[in-house]
């Protein structure tokens, strides 16, 4: 217990606004990969995967917030928001990599490939979920919304499944790593509903 009541002094002291540039390293990264040369040799494939991959990290991250405060103590809760808006921001680059990149900002085409592949819908309807939690992100909208705001925040447990889903069905045989992200997600969600219901 005395490690964690140090962890959680430690983390008092590290203010929010520290998380969001310690989230903004794994952009760097993929924008050293491809000033560099090492993102691959299908580097528009590599640049959509990778933030779709590192958007779908923080989303489950933001899932284990509150387990980890019910089963161990360690208190995350006031990073919440910047790791939720940091999940947004990595989706929303991950479909701007798919929309300019590899469509070519072609929209006819783009209709076309959500035709052809439909897991591009499941992580549309997923972004699409979570365009209202980032916009009611602020104070404000804590405030003018009241109980609702709790209600629609709510919409992260379905679009963290959508995003599995999507992150799932885009592969041609799945692997154990596709496997575990689903067996993770499915045991947040049941700690989740199982333990706290809608009071948290």
């Amino acid at each position: 217990m005395q490690a964690v009541a140090s962890m959680n002094g430690a983390l008092r002291r590290l203010p929010p606004g520290a998380v969001y540039l310690l989230g903004l390293l794994p952009l760097a990264w993929v924008v050293w990969l491809v000033v560099s040369g090492g993102i691959g040799v299908d580097p528009v494939k590599a640049i959509e995967h990778r933030l779709g991959k590192i958007g779908l990290w923080f989303l489950v991250g933001g899932l284990t917030i509150t387990p980890l405060r019910r089963f161990a103590g360690i208190n995350l809760i006031r990073y919440r928001r910047a790791i939720g808006l940091l999940a947004f921001l990595y989706i929303v680059l991950h479909l701007t990599a798919w929309i300019w990149l590899d469509m070519g900002l072609l929209w006819g085409q783009a209709l076309a490939d959500l035709y052809k592949r439909p897991y591009l819908l499941f992580g549309i309807t997923a972004l699409a979920m979570l365009l209202p939690l980032a916009l009611t992100s602020n104070n404000a909208s804590v405030r003018r919304l009241g109980r609702n705001w709790r209600r629609l925040h709510w919409l992260v447990y379905p679009a963290v499944l959508l995003g599995v889903v999507h992150y799932l069905m885009q592969m041609k045989v799945i692997s154990t790593e596709g496997w575990l992200w689903l067996a993770a997600v499915l045991a947040l969600l049941g700690v989740r509903f199982r333990l706290f219901g809608p009071r948290s």
